[in-house]
């Protein structure tokens, strides 16, 4: 009988035993599979952000190539003439809004390619605006994202506004020379797009 009761008891131990193991087994399974989902959301995370950089990537290339059928491309530019005229400010901000930035002739090739352009989308405009000021430091004109420039074009006795006349216009009876100007005057401007 004692034996009985020993082979009962070491039944029900092993039973016992034989779960408890199973169960952290289990919970070590579900523990490295929780892992391994994590891992994946992970990786899946990682490729959707992928995806969506490529698909913002052929979006700006698409409105690029848009710009560039409706204006015209020059020296990896697209220029597009503006439908109206704005004072200097607005003017900018309509060409950032559409990805790009007013013109800013960088050479000599540059401006006479902006100057045949400009004759021929704005046809009867005198000037228009180029993305160029010294309005942060009178007298040191920077393009309008705050770079130095390397190239200037300015008109016989310009600059003349001293503090007045912070903006820059492009004047085409001057054969592209420089002028500056009072920014709150409302003129005709050309958005220019770099091509990637």
């Amino acid at each position: 009988m004692a034996q009985t009761g020993l082979l009962i008891f070491l039944l029900i131990s092993i039973l016992l035993l034989d779960q408890a193991t199973g169960q952290a087994s289990k919970f070590k399974a579900r523990k490295h599979s929780k892992r391994r989902v994590k891992e994946k959301d992970g990786d899946l995370k990682n490729q959707i952000d992928k995806l969506w950089l490529e698909v913002n990537s052929l979006k700006e290339m698409q409105a690029l190539q848009t710009v560039c059928l409706r204006g015209t491309k020059i020296h990896k530019k697209c220029y597009l003439a503006s439908e109206g005229a704005k004072h200097f400010h607005e003017a900018n901000e309509n060409c950032i809004a559409k990805g790009g930035t007013l013109a800013i002739p960088r050479d000599n090739d540059e401006t006479n390619s902006l100057q045949d352009y400009g004759k021929k989308s704005l046809p009867g405009v005198a000037n228009f605006w180029l993305g160029i000021t010294d309005m942060v430091n009178e007298g040191k004109f920077v393009d309008v994202n705050g770079m130095a420039l390397n190239y200037f074009n300015w008109d016989r006795s310009q600059p003349s506004g001293g503090k007045r006349e912070n903006c820059v216009l492009f004047s085409q009876s001057s054969q592209g020379k420089w002028r500056d100007e009072v920014c709150r005057t409302v003129k005709r401007y050309i958005c220019e797009f770099l091509i990637p």
